[in-house]
C-alpha cells in the first residue's frame, strides 16, 4: 500500500457516489468488478487483467479507478494506452469530467487552463517533474519515453492490430516496451475482449512461445451469460436483447466479444444443412405510391442487389476467363431471415470485351426492374470503380429509379465473405429453388 491509500473512501464508495450523483443504481456486474479491482489494488498485485463483454460499461469503470487512485494520491501519473488514439483520449476525458465532479476530487482541478488538455492533464500534486498526472497514447506512438505509475491498456487488441501474425508480433513487442515505462511499484491493467484466437488474453502460449503473453496476471472475465445462462446484467441485457445482439452479431463474435472465448475463424464456417429452400416468387405491392415486396405471406423489410463485379469475359472456346462478375438479389424480413432469390454469373461474349461494362450494366438492369429493387450495391474495388457512375447512366436511360451505392472494402475477400456467412448462422439462410446459380447473362 502506498502512502496515503489508507486515509480515504474505499474504491466501492467512491463508485456509488459517483453513480449517485448521476441519478444511477450500480449494477451487481459493476459491484464484482469494483470490489476485484480494488482488493487486488490493496493486496499488492500490479499485473492485472479484465476481460469484460462488450458495452459492459468496464472502460468507464477503470476510468474511476484511475480517478480514485489519483484522489487517493494527487502524485501518481497514468498513462493511458489504446490501439486506437482516440480511444486512449476518451478515458481521459472521462476522468477529467470525474475530478471536475466528483466530491472526493474537489480542489484538484488545476488553475492553468494549459495544464488541463485533452489528451492529457495535470492536477494539483506536490510532484513536479516532466510526466503529466495523465496521458493518453495510441499503442502504436512513441510512447517509450514516458514515465507512470499506472498504464492502462484499454482495448489495445482489435481487428486492426491483431488479425494477422505479423500484427499481433508487432502488437507484443510494443506492449513489451511498458516494462521500460512503468514505475519499479507500478500497475499495469488490460481491459478488453479477445479479437482473434491467438489473442495476447488467451491462456495458451502464442506459438514459438512457452508461457502466455499475460502470464502471471490476475485476471476476472465476466462474460455477459453466467455459468446458469442467466445474464450477468439484467436490467441492460434482457433476454430478448441478447437474442437480438446474437443474431446481428453471428455466432464467432458473439462468442468471443460476449462470451470472452477467443475463437479460431475455421471454427465457425457455413453449415450447409441450415439453408432452407423456398418455391414462392417474389410479389411487388404498390400501396398508396409506396413499393413494397412479399414473399408468400412474408413481408420483405428490404430488397437489394450487390454486385461484385468482375470482367466476365468468356474465351474463345467457350470457357470463362478470370473471376466470375456475380449479382445477388437479397431479401430480409427483419426476423433474422435472408432470402438469396437470385444469383446471377453476368459474362460478356467473346470479342465484346470493350462494350463489358454496358452489357452487364444492362443486365444488372433487367434484375432490377424484375422486381422493382429500390438499391443495388456495387463493389468499386478493382475494375468497378467506374461502374457506379456506367450503371446510373444505364438506369436513367430506362427510367428506372434504383439507388446506386458504391461499396469499397479494405478487408481480403476470403475474410469479407466468412463474415457474411458467419453471421447468418444464428437465423435462417433461405435459397429460392429457382435461384438462377448459372444463369448467363
Amino acid at each position: 500500500m502506498m502512502a496515503g491509500d489508507g486515509d480515504k473512501r474505499s474504491f466501492q464508495q467512491f463508485v456509488s457516489e459517483w453513480n449517485g450523483q448521476q441519478g444511477m443504481e450500480t449494477p451487481s456486474l459493476h459491484r464484482d468488478i469494483c470490489h476485484w479491482l480494488e482488493s487486488q489494488w490493496q493486496d499488492g498485485r500490479r499485473e492485472l487483467l479484465l476481460l469484460a463483454f462488450r458495452d459492459s460499461g468496464k472502460s468507464t469503470l477503470v476510468g474511476l479507478f484511475c480517478a480514485w487512485l489519483l484522489h487517493l494520491l494527487p502524485d501518481r501519473r497514468v498513462l493511458v494506452l489504446a490501439a486506437d488514439y482516440h480511444l486512449a483520449k476518451k478515458m481521459v476525458r472521462t476522468v477529467k469530467r470525474v475530478i471536475e465532479r466528483h466530491p472526493a476530487c474537489q480542489g484538484l482541478k488545476p488553475d492553468k487552463p494549459e495544464m488541463w488538455g485533452a489528451e492529457e492533464f495535470i492536477i494539483r500534486r506536490d510532484r513536479v517533474g516532466r510526466d503529466p498526472s495523465m496521458a493518453a497514447k495510441g499503442v502504436t506512438a512513441n510512447f517509450t519515453g514516458s514515465h507512470a505509475d499506472i498504464v492502462v491498456c484499454d482495448d489495445v487488441e482489435v481487428p486492426n492490430s491483431a488479425n494477422t501474425d505479423t500484427k499481433r508480433a508487432e502488437l507484443r513487442h510494443r506492449l513489451s516496451e511498458i516494462a521500460y515505462v512503468l514505475s519499479p511499484d507500478g500497475l499495469v491493467l488490460y481491459i478488453g475482449t479477445p479479437h482473434t484466437f491467438h489473442s495476447i488474453y488467451s491462456l495458451e502460449p502464442p506459438a514459438g512461445e512457452e508461457s502466455p503473453f499475460l502470464d502471471g496476471f490476475a485476471r476476472l472475465e465476466k462474460p455477459l451469460l453466467r455459468a446458469d445462462g442467466t445474464s450477468a446484467w439484467p436490467e441492460r441485457f434482457p433476454p430478448e436483447a441478447i437474442e437480438r445482439i446474437r443474431r446481428r452479431s453471428g455466432p464467432n463474435k458473439f462468442t468471443s466479444q460476449m462470451m470472452l472465448i477467443p475463437i479460431a475463424t475455421e471454427d465457425g464456417r457455413l453449415e450447409p444443412e441450415r439453408l432452407v429452400t423456398y418455391a414462392e416468387d417474389i410479389r411487388i405491392v404498390q400501396v398508396s405510391g409506396q413499393t413494397s415486396h412479399r414473399l408468400g405471406e412474408k413481408r420483405l423489410r428490404s430488397l437489394r442487389i450487390w454486385w461484385d463485379p468482375a470482367l466476365g469475359t468468356r474465351r474463345r472456346d467457350g470457357r470463362k476467363g478470370g473471376d466470375g462478375s456475380v449479382a445477388v438479389l437479397l431479401g430480409e424480413d427483419g426476423q433474422g431471415r435472408f432470402f438469396l432469390h437470385r444469383v446471377r454469373y453476368l459474362t460478356v461474349p467473346a470479342g465484346s470485351e470493350r462494350q463489358a461494362a454496358a452489357i452487364q450494366c444492362q443486365a444488372v438492369a433487367d434484375l432490377a426492374a424484375e422486381f422493382a429493387v429500390p438499391t443495388i450495391h456495387v463493389e468499386c474495388n478493382g475494375i468497378g470503380a467506374f461502374l457506379p457512375e456506367t450503371l446510373r447512366t444505364v438506369l436513367g436511360e430506362r427510367r428506372l429509379t434504383a439507388r446506386v451505392v458504391g461499396e469499397y472494402a479494405n478487408r481480403p475477400k476470403a475474410e469479407r465473405i466468412l463474415a457474411g456467412w458467419d453471421a447468418r448462422f444464428i437465423g435462417a439462410t433461405c435459397i429460392s429453388m429457382t435461384a438462377s446459380w448459372t444463369a448467363r447473362c
